[in-house]
Protein backbone atom coordinates (compact mmCIF):
# COMPACT_ATOMS: atom_id res chain seq x y z
CA UNK A 1 0.00 0.00 0.00
CA UNK A 2 2.73 2.38 0.34
CA UNK A 3 4.65 1.72 -2.93
CA UNK A 4 0.54 2.34 -4.55
CA UNK A 5 0.76 5.58 -2.18
CA UNK A 6 -2.44 4.52 -0.20
CA UNK A 7 -2.92 6.18 3.14
CA UNK A 8 -3.09 3.40 5.91
CA UNK A 9 -2.75 3.38 9.73
CA UNK A 10 -2.07 -0.04 11.81
CA UNK A 11 -3.06 -1.07 14.90
CA UNK A 12 0.24 -1.90 16.60
CA UNK A 13 -0.26 0.59 19.56
CA UNK A 14 -3.75 -1.20 20.04
CA UNK A 15 -2.14 -4.38 20.69
CA UNK A 16 0.41 -3.10 22.62
CA UNK A 17 -2.42 -2.10 25.15
CA UNK A 18 -5.04 -4.71 24.66
CA UNK A 19 -4.77 -7.48 27.50
CA UNK A 20 -6.18 -10.26 25.02
CA UNK A 21 -6.72 -11.49 21.12
CA UNK A 22 -10.27 -10.73 22.11
CA UNK A 23 -10.30 -7.69 23.93
CA UNK A 24 -7.53 -6.74 20.81
CA UNK A 25 -10.16 -7.89 18.67
CA UNK A 26 -13.01 -5.98 20.30
CA UNK A 27 -10.94 -2.48 20.17
CA UNK A 28 -10.23 -2.80 16.91
CA UNK A 29 -13.70 -3.54 15.53
CA UNK A 30 -15.06 0.06 17.55
CA UNK A 31 -11.75 1.64 15.87
CA UNK A 32 -13.07 1.20 12.31
CA UNK A 33 -16.63 1.61 13.14
CA UNK A 34 -15.74 4.37 15.24
CA UNK A 35 -13.48 6.28 12.07
CA UNK A 36 -16.51 5.11 9.43
CA UNK A 37 -18.82 7.30 11.00
CA UNK A 38 -17.15 9.79 9.23
CA UNK A 39 -16.67 8.32 5.82
CA UNK A 40 -15.77 5.49 4.13
CA UNK A 41 -12.60 2.73 5.42
CA UNK A 42 -11.52 0.00 4.77
CA UNK A 43 -9.83 -2.12 6.98
CA UNK A 44 -7.21 -4.75 5.44
CA UNK A 45 -6.45 -8.10 7.39
CA UNK A 46 -4.05 -10.64 5.64
CA UNK A 47 -6.19 -14.29 4.93
CA UNK A 48 -9.81 -14.94 4.82
CA UNK A 49 -12.36 -12.37 6.70
CA UNK A 50 -13.23 -15.48 8.54
CA UNK A 51 -9.73 -15.76 9.79
CA UNK A 52 -9.83 -12.17 11.42
CA UNK A 53 -11.93 -11.96 14.90
CA UNK A 54 -12.01 -8.43 14.56
CA UNK A 55 -13.49 -8.42 10.65
CA UNK A 56 -16.21 -11.49 12.19
CA UNK A 57 -17.27 -9.09 14.46
CA UNK A 58 -17.50 -6.24 11.87
CA UNK A 59 -19.34 -8.57 9.60
CA UNK A 60 -22.21 -8.27 11.73
CA UNK A 61 -22.93 -4.40 11.37
CA UNK A 62 -25.31 -3.07 9.42
CA UNK A 63 -23.46 -1.30 6.24
CA UNK A 64 -20.66 -3.81 6.34
CA UNK A 65 -19.18 -4.50 2.56
CA UNK A 66 -16.61 -7.78 2.57
CA UNK A 67 -14.58 -8.29 0.07
CA UNK A 68 -12.95 -11.66 0.71
CA UNK A 69 -9.53 -12.96 0.28
CA UNK A 70 -7.28 -15.73 0.24
CA UNK A 71 -7.79 -18.17 3.19
CA UNK A 72 -4.31 -17.82 5.23
CA UNK A 73 -4.78 -21.66 6.14
CA UNK A 74 -5.67 -22.56 2.52
CA UNK A 75 -2.59 -20.96 1.42
CA UNK A 76 -0.70 -23.13 3.93
CA UNK A 77 -2.61 -26.74 3.77
CA UNK A 78 -1.34 -26.04 -0.21
CA UNK A 79 2.24 -25.78 0.47
CA UNK A 80 2.40 -28.49 2.58
CA UNK A 81 0.25 -30.86 -0.02
CA UNK A 82 -2.75 -30.84 2.09
CA UNK A 83 -6.24 -31.69 0.54
CA UNK A 84 -8.19 -32.15 3.83
CA UNK A 85 -7.41 -30.16 7.43
CA UNK A 86 -8.40 -28.40 9.88
CA UNK A 87 -6.93 -24.72 10.69
CA UNK A 88 -6.89 -22.70 13.46
CA UNK A 89 -5.37 -19.17 14.54
CA UNK A 90 -2.89 -19.78 17.39
CA UNK A 91 -4.68 -17.20 19.03
CA UNK A 92 -8.12 -19.27 18.87
CA UNK A 93 -6.41 -22.74 19.16
CA UNK A 94 -7.54 -23.92 22.32
CA UNK A 95 -11.30 -22.72 21.47
CA UNK A 96 -11.49 -24.29 18.11
CA UNK A 97 -11.74 -27.87 17.08
CA UNK A 98 -8.96 -29.65 16.40
CA UNK A 99 -7.88 -33.11 14.54
CA UNK A 100 -5.04 -33.76 12.34
CA UNK A 101 -3.83 -32.73 9.66
CA UNK A 102 -3.74 -29.66 11.63
CA UNK A 103 -2.98 -26.22 9.92
CA UNK A 104 -1.92 -23.33 12.86
CA UNK A 105 -1.22 -19.92 11.43
CA UNK A 106 -1.01 -16.46 13.47
CA UNK A 107 2.39 -17.87 15.40
CA UNK A 108 4.57 -15.52 16.51
CA UNK A 109 7.16 -15.53 19.20
CA UNK A 110 5.59 -14.17 21.96
CA UNK A 111 2.71 -17.47 21.74
CA UNK A 112 4.76 -19.91 20.14
CA UNK A 113 6.00 -21.58 23.80
CA UNK A 114 2.18 -21.78 25.08
CA UNK A 115 1.06 -23.11 21.85
CA UNK A 116 4.08 -26.01 21.84
CA UNK A 117 2.43 -27.07 25.72
CA UNK A 118 -0.77 -27.05 24.33
CA UNK A 119 -0.26 -29.06 21.58
CA UNK A 120 2.37 -31.45 23.65
CA UNK A 121 -0.69 -32.30 26.10
CA UNK A 122 -2.49 -33.26 22.72
CA UNK A 123 -0.14 -35.20 20.27
CA UNK A 124 3.26 -35.67 22.90
CA UNK A 125 6.45 -33.69 22.26
CA UNK A 126 7.68 -35.75 19.26
CA UNK A 127 4.56 -35.44 17.19
CA UNK A 128 6.09 -34.61 13.47
CA UNK A 129 5.81 -31.24 12.50
CA UNK A 130 6.26 -29.10 9.56
CA UNK A 131 7.73 -25.27 10.01
CA UNK A 132 6.54 -23.36 7.14
CA UNK A 133 8.84 -19.97 6.42
CA UNK A 134 9.46 -17.57 3.63
CA UNK A 135 12.58 -19.65 3.17
CA UNK A 136 10.66 -22.99 2.40
CA UNK A 137 9.68 -25.66 4.28
CA UNK A 138 11.36 -27.82 7.44
CA UNK A 139 10.33 -31.26 9.15
CA UNK A 140 10.77 -30.96 12.95
CA UNK A 141 9.57 -32.48 15.76
CA UNK A 142 6.88 -30.40 18.37
CA UNK A 143 9.36 -29.64 20.54
CA UNK A 144 11.61 -27.87 18.48
CA UNK A 145 8.81 -25.02 17.63
CA UNK A 146 9.03 -22.44 19.83
CA UNK A 147 13.48 -22.50 18.22
CA UNK A 148 12.45 -21.37 15.24
CA UNK A 149 11.59 -17.40 14.41
CA UNK A 150 7.79 -17.01 13.55
CA UNK A 151 6.70 -13.95 12.02
CA UNK A 152 4.11 -13.25 9.06
CA UNK A 153 4.03 -16.03 6.56
CA UNK A 154 5.21 -18.47 8.71
CA UNK A 155 2.83 -21.71 10.04
CA UNK A 156 2.99 -24.56 11.68
CA UNK A 157 1.72 -27.96 10.14
CA UNK A 158 1.03 -31.61 12.17
CA UNK A 159 0.22 -34.04 9.53
CA UNK A 160 -1.38 -37.30 10.11
CA UNK A 161 0.00 -39.78 11.56
CA UNK A 162 -0.75 -43.47 11.59
CA UNK A 163 -2.07 -45.00 14.67
CA UNK A 164 0.36 -47.19 15.51
CA UNK A 165 3.16 -44.23 15.63
CA UNK A 166 1.43 -42.25 17.60
CA UNK A 167 3.02 -41.46 21.64
CA UNK A 168 -0.58 -40.12 23.00
CA UNK A 169 -3.97 -41.10 22.06
CA UNK A 170 -7.52 -39.14 21.45
CA UNK A 171 -10.62 -40.53 22.03
CA UNK A 172 -11.61 -41.01 18.85
CA UNK A 173 -7.71 -43.41 18.87
CA UNK A 174 -9.31 -45.22 21.33
CA UNK A 175 -12.54 -45.98 19.93
CA UNK A 176 -10.88 -47.21 16.62
CA UNK A 177 -8.75 -49.72 18.51
CA UNK A 178 -12.04 -50.49 19.88
CA UNK A 179 -13.88 -51.20 16.68
CA UNK A 180 -10.85 -52.99 15.06
CA UNK A 181 -10.93 -55.21 18.13
CA UNK A 182 -14.59 -56.07 17.03
CA UNK A 183 -13.94 -56.44 13.26
CA UNK A 184 -14.27 -59.86 11.78
CA UNK A 185 -10.31 -60.18 11.51
CA UNK A 186 -10.01 -58.45 14.78
CA UNK A 187 -9.09 -60.52 18.12
CA UNK A 188 -11.24 -63.27 18.35
CA UNK A 189 -12.26 -62.82 22.30
CA UNK A 190 -13.22 -59.64 21.91
CA UNK A 191 -15.46 -60.43 19.12
CA UNK A 192 -17.11 -63.60 20.88
CA UNK A 193 -17.90 -61.33 23.82
CA UNK A 194 -21.94 -60.62 24.91
CA UNK A 195 -23.17 -58.33 27.46
CA UNK A 196 -23.67 -61.06 29.93
CA UNK A 197 -20.12 -62.56 29.03
CA UNK A 198 -18.67 -59.14 30.46
CA UNK A 199 -21.31 -57.84 32.66
CA UNK A 200 -19.46 -58.51 35.69
CA UNK A 201 -16.37 -56.87 34.43
CA UNK A 202 -18.30 -53.67 35.36
CA UNK A 203 -18.63 -54.14 38.21
CA UNK A 204 -15.04 -54.76 39.07
CA UNK A 205 -13.44 -52.33 37.43
CA UNK A 206 -15.58 -50.19 39.15
CA UNK A 207 -14.90 -51.61 42.36
CA UNK A 208 -11.19 -51.28 41.32
CA UNK A 209 -11.38 -47.55 40.33
CA UNK A 210 -12.84 -47.37 44.26
CA UNK A 211 -10.05 -49.11 45.70
CA UNK A 212 -7.80 -46.47 43.85
CA UNK A 213 -9.26 -43.86 45.20
CA UNK A 214 -8.89 -44.97 47.98
CA UNK A 215 -5.30 -45.70 48.08
CA UNK A 216 -5.11 -41.97 47.34
CA UNK A 217 -3.04 -43.41 44.20
CA UNK A 218 -3.09 -41.34 40.92
CA UNK A 219 -1.26 -43.28 38.20
CA UNK A 220 -4.26 -46.68 39.58
CA UNK A 221 -7.11 -43.88 39.18
CA UNK A 222 -6.02 -42.64 35.50
CA UNK A 223 -5.66 -46.59 35.09
CA UNK A 224 -8.74 -47.86 36.31
CA UNK A 225 -11.15 -45.03 35.13
CA UNK A 226 -9.75 -45.86 31.66
CA UNK A 227 -10.77 -49.63 32.12
CA UNK A 228 -14.08 -48.63 33.56
CA UNK A 229 -14.43 -45.97 30.36
CA UNK A 230 -13.51 -49.06 28.50
CA UNK A 231 -16.47 -51.31 29.51
CA UNK A 232 -18.86 -48.51 28.54
CA UNK A 233 -17.45 -48.38 25.49
CA UNK A 234 -17.14 -52.50 24.88
CA UNK A 235 -21.28 -52.55 25.51
CA UNK A 236 -21.92 -49.41 23.67
CA UNK A 237 -20.35 -50.94 20.73
CA UNK A 238 -22.32 -54.10 20.76
CA UNK A 239 -25.63 -52.08 20.21
CA UNK A 240 -24.26 -50.41 17.48
CA UNK A 241 -23.42 -53.41 15.50
CA UNK A 242 -26.84 -54.53 16.41
CA UNK A 243 -28.37 -51.69 15.15
CA UNK A 244 -30.26 -50.67 18.26
CA UNK A 245 -27.97 -47.39 18.53
CA UNK A 246 -24.77 -45.65 18.48
CA UNK A 247 -21.88 -44.05 20.07
CA UNK A 248 -22.86 -40.74 19.22
CA UNK A 249 -26.67 -41.34 20.97
CA UNK A 250 -25.20 -42.71 23.92
CA UNK A 251 -23.13 -39.59 24.25
CA UNK A 252 -25.84 -37.24 23.32
CA UNK A 253 -28.40 -38.99 25.96
CA UNK A 254 -25.43 -38.32 28.47
CA UNK A 255 -24.76 -34.97 27.60
CA UNK A 256 -28.42 -34.24 27.22
CA UNK A 257 -28.93 -35.55 30.42
CA UNK A 258 -26.30 -33.57 32.33
CA UNK A 259 -27.93 -30.54 30.78
CA UNK A 260 -31.66 -31.46 31.72
CA UNK A 261 -30.85 -32.56 35.36
CA UNK A 262 -28.63 -29.10 35.96
CA UNK A 263 -31.75 -26.98 35.22
CA UNK A 264 -30.10 -24.66 38.41
CA UNK A 265 -26.72 -24.44 35.89
CA UNK A 266 -28.34 -24.42 32.44
CA UNK A 267 -31.89 -23.14 32.55
CA UNK A 268 -33.83 -20.41 34.42
CA UNK A 269 -36.90 -22.38 36.15
CA UNK A 270 -34.48 -23.26 39.56
CA UNK A 271 -31.68 -22.33 41.56
CA UNK A 272 -29.27 -23.73 43.81
CA UNK A 273 -27.11 -22.33 46.27
CA UNK A 274 -25.71 -25.07 48.24
CA UNK A 275 -24.73 -28.80 46.86
CA UNK A 276 -28.41 -29.95 48.87
CA UNK A 277 -30.27 -27.65 46.72
CA UNK A 278 -28.28 -28.86 43.87
CA UNK A 279 -29.00 -31.94 44.27
CA UNK A 280 -33.02 -31.37 45.31
CA UNK A 281 -33.03 -30.13 41.77
CA UNK A 282 -31.29 -33.24 40.11
CA UNK A 283 -33.80 -35.71 41.80
CA UNK A 284 -36.71 -33.64 41.00
CA UNK A 285 -36.10 -33.65 37.32
CA UNK A 286 -34.28 -36.96 37.18
CA UNK A 287 -37.96 -38.40 38.49
CA UNK A 288 -39.80 -36.30 35.47
CA UNK A 289 -36.78 -37.59 32.83
CA UNK A 290 -37.92 -41.20 34.04
CA UNK A 291 -41.70 -40.78 34.02
CA UNK A 292 -41.91 -41.46 38.05
CA UNK A 293 -45.32 -40.71 39.14
CA UNK A 294 -44.79 -41.81 42.33
CA UNK A 295 -42.04 -42.53 45.14
CA UNK A 296 -42.85 -46.10 44.62
CA UNK A 297 -41.63 -45.55 41.33
CA UNK A 298 -38.13 -44.15 41.95
CA UNK A 299 -38.13 -46.78 45.42
CA UNK A 300 -38.22 -49.59 42.56
CA UNK A 301 -35.90 -48.38 40.49
CA UNK A 302 -32.78 -48.82 42.04
CA UNK A 303 -30.98 -51.54 40.73
CA UNK A 304 -31.63 -54.96 42.30
CA UNK A 305 -27.92 -55.75 41.40
CA UNK A 306 -26.61 -53.80 43.92
CA UNK A 307 -24.79 -54.44 46.81
CA UNK A 308 -27.12 -54.92 49.74
CA UNK A 309 -25.95 -52.03 52.03
CA UNK A 310 -25.82 -49.60 49.02
CA UNK A 311 -29.42 -50.53 47.89
CA UNK A 312 -31.04 -50.39 51.35
CA UNK A 313 -28.76 -46.51 51.94
CA UNK A 314 -30.45 -45.84 48.48
CA UNK A 315 -34.02 -47.18 49.20
CA UNK A 316 -34.33 -45.45 52.60
CA UNK A 317 -33.34 -42.62 51.14
CA UNK A 318 -35.93 -42.76 48.77
CA UNK A 319 -38.44 -43.54 50.98
CA UNK A 320 -37.76 -40.73 53.70
CA UNK A 321 -38.46 -38.44 50.59
CA UNK A 322 -41.62 -39.91 49.84
CA UNK A 323 -42.75 -38.88 53.20
CA UNK A 324 -41.40 -42.03 55.17
CA UNK A 325 -40.12 -41.77 58.69
CA UNK A 326 -37.14 -39.12 59.06
CA UNK A 327 -33.86 -40.45 59.26
CA UNK A 328 -33.04 -39.23 63.05
CA UNK A 329 -31.20 -41.07 65.46
CA UNK A 330 -33.50 -40.90 68.02
CA UNK A 331 -36.51 -42.59 65.87
CA UNK A 332 -34.30 -45.22 64.42
CA UNK A 333 -32.33 -45.97 67.87
CA UNK A 334 -35.86 -47.19 69.34
CA UNK A 335 -36.59 -49.05 66.26
CA UNK A 336 -33.25 -50.64 66.61
CA UNK A 337 -33.58 -51.88 70.08
CA UNK A 338 -37.15 -53.04 68.98
CA UNK A 339 -35.83 -55.19 66.01
CA UNK A 340 -32.60 -56.67 67.97
CA UNK A 341 -35.34 -58.09 70.67
CA UNK A 342 -37.28 -59.50 68.19
CA UNK A 343 -34.24 -61.43 66.67
CA UNK A 344 -32.97 -62.13 70.12
CA UNK A 345 -36.24 -63.62 70.51
CA UNK A 346 -35.96 -65.67 67.29
CA UNK A 347 -32.61 -67.02 68.24
CA UNK A 348 -33.88 -67.90 71.58
CA UNK A 349 -36.66 -70.35 70.03
CA UNK A 350 -34.57 -71.81 67.98
CA UNK A 351 -36.62 -70.51 64.92
CA UNK A 352 -33.46 -70.18 62.26
CA UNK A 353 -35.85 -68.46 59.29
CA UNK A 354 -37.05 -66.26 61.71
CA UNK A 355 -33.77 -65.27 63.00
CA UNK A 356 -33.01 -64.33 59.60
CA UNK A 357 -35.20 -62.35 59.00
CA UNK A 358 -35.16 -59.74 62.12
CA UNK A 359 -31.16 -60.19 61.07
CA UNK A 360 -32.13 -58.24 58.04
CA UNK A 361 -34.61 -55.87 60.09
CA UNK A 362 -31.75 -54.86 62.43
CA UNK A 363 -29.23 -54.66 59.75
CA UNK A 364 -31.90 -51.93 57.82
CA UNK A 365 -32.05 -50.17 61.06
CA UNK A 366 -28.46 -49.79 61.32
CA UNK A 367 -28.33 -48.29 57.73
CA UNK A 368 -30.79 -45.65 58.64
CA UNK A 369 -28.74 -45.31 61.70
CA UNK A 370 -26.09 -44.57 59.86
CA UNK A 371 -27.90 -42.00 57.86
CA UNK A 372 -29.05 -40.29 60.76
CA UNK A 373 -25.42 -39.35 62.01
CA UNK A 374 -24.60 -38.53 58.21
CA UNK A 375 -22.42 -41.48 57.60
CA UNK A 376 -22.20 -43.72 54.61
CA UNK A 377 -23.05 -47.30 55.64
CA UNK A 378 -20.78 -49.30 52.86
CA UNK A 379 -17.74 -46.84 53.78
CA UNK A 380 -18.06 -46.64 57.54
CA UNK A 381 -18.05 -50.95 57.44
CA UNK A 382 -15.60 -51.08 54.99
CA UNK A 383 -13.36 -49.24 57.53
CA UNK A 384 -14.30 -51.22 60.22
CA UNK A 385 -13.27 -54.64 58.06
CA UNK A 386 -10.03 -53.36 57.27
CA UNK A 387 -9.43 -52.07 61.00
CA UNK A 388 -10.25 -55.76 62.21
CA UNK A 389 -8.36 -57.20 59.21
CA UNK A 390 -4.88 -54.99 60.96
CA UNK A 391 -6.03 -55.59 64.23
CA UNK A 392 -6.10 -59.21 63.86
CA UNK A 393 -2.58 -59.76 61.62
CA UNK A 394 -0.82 -57.82 64.37
CA UNK A 395 -2.84 -59.65 67.37
CA UNK A 396 -1.68 -63.37 65.52
CA UNK A 397 1.79 -61.77 64.70
CA UNK A 398 2.22 -61.07 68.82
CA UNK A 399 0.93 -64.34 69.46
CA UNK A 400 3.24 -66.53 67.30
CA UNK A 401 6.42 -64.18 68.30
CA UNK A 402 5.73 -65.86 71.83
CA UNK A 403 5.51 -69.50 70.41
CA UNK A 404 1.97 -69.76 71.09
CA UNK A 405 -0.89 -71.35 69.25
CA UNK A 406 -3.43 -69.42 68.48
CA UNK A 407 -5.88 -71.48 69.29
CA UNK A 408 -4.58 -72.56 72.27
CA UNK A 409 -4.94 -69.43 74.82
CA UNK A 410 -6.74 -68.48 77.99
CA UNK A 411 -9.63 -65.99 78.08
CA UNK A 412 -7.15 -63.94 79.73
CA UNK A 413 -4.58 -64.11 77.27
CA UNK A 414 -6.76 -63.40 74.32
CA UNK A 415 -7.96 -60.20 75.92
CA UNK A 416 -4.13 -59.70 76.63
CA UNK A 417 -2.55 -60.13 73.01
CA UNK A 418 -6.06 -58.00 71.35
CA UNK A 419 -5.25 -55.35 74.12
CA UNK A 420 -1.87 -55.08 72.97
CA UNK A 421 -2.64 -55.33 69.38
CA UNK A 422 -4.81 -52.73 69.34
CA UNK A 423 -2.42 -50.06 71.37
CA UNK A 424 0.22 -51.04 68.18
CA UNK A 425 -2.43 -50.19 65.60
CA UNK A 426 -2.61 -47.10 67.11
CA UNK A 427 0.75 -46.21 67.31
Amino acid sequence: MERAGIAFETFDALYAKSRTYDTLAKNIAREVLSAARKGNVCYCVDGGTFEDVAARILRTKKGVVTVEGISKGAHFAARAGLSRYYAVSAFELQDGEMALPLVIYDLTDDNAGDVKLFLAEQYGDEAPCIYLSGEGEERIPLYEMDRRKWKEGCALVLPEVPLLEKHRFSYEDFLAVMRRLRAPDGCPWDRVQTHESIRINAIEEAYELVDAIDRKDPDRICEEAGDVLMQAVFHTLMEEERGNFTMGDMLTHLTEKLITRHTHVFGTDARAATAEGALAVWDKNKMTEKGQKTYSDAVNDVPACFPALLRAQKIAKRMEKGGWDAATFENFEKKFREEYAELRAAVAAGDKNAAEEELGDVLFCAVELGRAVGADCELALLETVKKCAARYTAYEALVLEDGKDVHALSEEEKNEYYRRAKDAARG
